[in-house]
This record gives structure tokens, sequence and C-alpha cells, in this order.
């Protein structure tokens, strides 16, 4: 380089450009110019990378047990994307850790697009409240994508329960101090944090049992070795129809279309249990926008289809579909809901 430096000096001073037979500035372009071809042929080269996208499978990880409800809105959703992406979109289960062994996996997964993960609240909000030490941070590791639905939440009891309400709940709690046990899908979820805000604000103390998912814990419901759960409507819904389980409220805003006759919080006197959860869809931090943009289209596209919003309504899941920019103020409007909830229980947890 001091070479080529030192004869563009010289062509440059009066006289030498005529010595050297070349009009001045051009020594310049003869090595400018391919530099500049190579690096346009590079960003079209990457541009053309990022539209082909996505040109292999997609997966989504579940980090919950088969037949949990995140899992069914995985499937019920993941099954017409691949018509959208024109790749086939594989629906992995990774559970354990309270969805930390997913997440961890996503998070230091390649951030191309491909390796996505379909999580709940726990995972994505609640999980960095009370882990000290996580292995991955929601905002810094992911790339949100799209909440994709959201889901009913409901209080179901053993039918030997002798509650027909949640007033009733509160009273049994109340007469068995640190006894009733109430099943969850692990420490610090959905389902464990809604049994704890019962709890505090009826100043009861019931038996927390945590479980690895919904499915088990729903499965000692019905078996009688816990008594109560504040769960997602889509992993109960049959056994409430079959009668193996008792719902006695929802959680949500409005009375459920597929259990008209069971109550809300609000109108049981307990507006202050109100809650819901919802699934949401990231990618690995550093994912290319475009990719996140197609996806974001995709699952927007796929949530609004008739077939799929019913598909979705029968298992108490409503679609959403927003953007990754509304996600991303959802996710930390999320995190600030649950924030004093963990305060007051005092729970801290190491994965």
């Amino acid at each position: 380089m001091r070479e080529v430096s030192t004869g563009m000096r010289r062509a440059a001073e009066p006289g030498n450009a005529s010595r050297a037979g070349t009009p001045r500035g051009v020594r310049t372009l003869a090595w400018v110019a391919p530099i500049a071809i190579a690096c346009s042929l590079g960003a079209a080269s990457s541009a053309r990378a990022q539209s082909d996208f996505p040109n292999r499978p997609v997966r989504i990880v579940v980090p919950q047990a088969a037949g949990a409800s995140i899992d069914i809105a995985a499937r019920i959703v993941g099954q017409r994307m691949q018509d959208g992406l024109g790749q086939p979109v594989v629906i992995e289960n990774r559970p354990g850790a309270n969805a930390i062994i997913g997440m961890e996996f996503v998070a230091k997964a390649k951030g191309d697009g491909y390796t996505l993960v379909i999580a709940p609240p726990s995972a994505i909000a609640i999980n960095p409240l009370v882990f000290k030490q996580l292995p991955y941070d929601t905002l810094r590791d992911f790339a949100p994508v799209s909440q994709v639905t959201g889901i009913t939440f409901v209080v179901v009891v053993n039918p030997a329960l002798p509650a027909q309400s949640l007033k009733d709940l509160a009273a049994i709690a109340r007469k068995r101090p640190g006894e009733l046990p109430y099943g969850s899908a692990g420490v610090a979820n959905m389902n464990h944090l809604s049994g704890e805000l019962f709890s505090q604000l009826n100043a009861v103390k019931m038996l927390h049992v945590p479980y690895k998912g919904e499915t088990p814990a729903v499965t000692e419901l019905i078996a009688g070795n816990n008594a109560v759960m504040f769960t997602t409507l889509p992993s109960v819904l049959p056994f409430i129809r079959s009668g193996k389980l008792r719902a006695i409220a929802t959680l949500g805003a409005q009375r459920s279309p597929v259990l008209p006759d069971v109550p809300t919080a609000a109108e049981s006197g307990m507006a202050g249990i109100g809650s819901s959860g919802w699934t949401g869809l990231l990618a690995p931090a550093g994912t290319p926008a475009d990719a996140v943009a197609r996806l974001h289209r995709e699952v927007a596209r796929v949530v609004k289809l008739p077939e799929v919003a019913d598909a979705l309504a029968k298992q108490g899941a409503d679609p959403v579909g927003s953007t990754p920019e509304q996600f991303t103020a959802f996710i930390r409007s999320e995190i600030a809901k649950w924030q004093k909830v963990v305060r007051q229980s005092g729970i801290e947890l190491t994965p």
C-alpha cells in the first residue's frame, strides 16, 4: 500500500500525470472500482440470500411436554405456516426446568430464522423475575416475532372437592391452612403465580405442588393427588366437558364462549386475580429483520384463517398475530405486571 500511495502522490503532482501517460485520477479508479464491484456483488448476494428465506425446514421448539396448551397452539398454527412459507415446519418438544431447557436451546441457536421457540409467559416474562441466574435474557437473547394467541385461564377442581365457586375455594383453604394442594406446570410459572395471587388476595395459604408440565399436573388433578389448578383452558377443556374436572371460574375479562355458564373472577367478586395466558413466537437475537418480518406476516396470516381461529377457539385460545414491536412492548408490560407478585411471594430460584 505504501508504493500505491507514493504513486498516487506523484501522479497528483503537476506534470506527473502526462509523464505517467494516464489522465489524473484514473489510476485511483483502477484499483477502487474492483473493490466497489466486489462489495456490491457481496451485498447483492447477501440480500438475495435473505430474500430466499426460508429455503429449508423451519423448526419451532416447544419448551413444554406434548399435549400442553403451548404444544396444541404450535401444532395448529405451525401446520398452516408451512403452506405459506413453502417449507416444512417441524414442532420439537424440549420440556423441563420450567421451560429453561427449550428456551436456552433456542437462545444459543444460530440467528437465521430456522430455529424458533413458541413459549408461555412463564418462560418469557416470569423466569427473568424469579431465577437468580438464568442462562438466557428474554430481551437480550431473543428477537420477538409475534404474540400468537391469548389463552383463557380457568380455575378447576377435582369433583371430590366441595367447591362450587372461588369464595368456596377460599373458605376451604382458610380452614386448611397450608394443606390444600394446588398443582402447576412447575415452580414460578403462570399456574403457580396465579395460585399465589389468589392466596395473597384472600389471605390464605395453599400447598403448591409443581409438576414437569401441565399435562402431568392435570393427570394428577384428575387422580385426586392435588385438589385445584389455575391453568389454561385448552389443557383441561376435554376433562371439564367429560365431568372429570369442575370449572369454578375463568380469569379473563369476559366469559369464555366455550364455557358460557362459568362466571369470571370479577363476577365472582375477585377481579384482582384476573389474568390470562398467551403464547409468543421468538427467534434468536441477531435474526435478520427481513426473516423476522416474514415469520410475523405468516403468523398474522395464519391465525386469521377461519379454520385456524375456530380450532384455537375450541381450545380456549384467541388469535392475536401482533407485530414484533407490539409483542416486545407486551413482554415488557407482562414483566412489570408479575414483578409485584413475585416480590411478595419471595420466590427466588436457581436453574
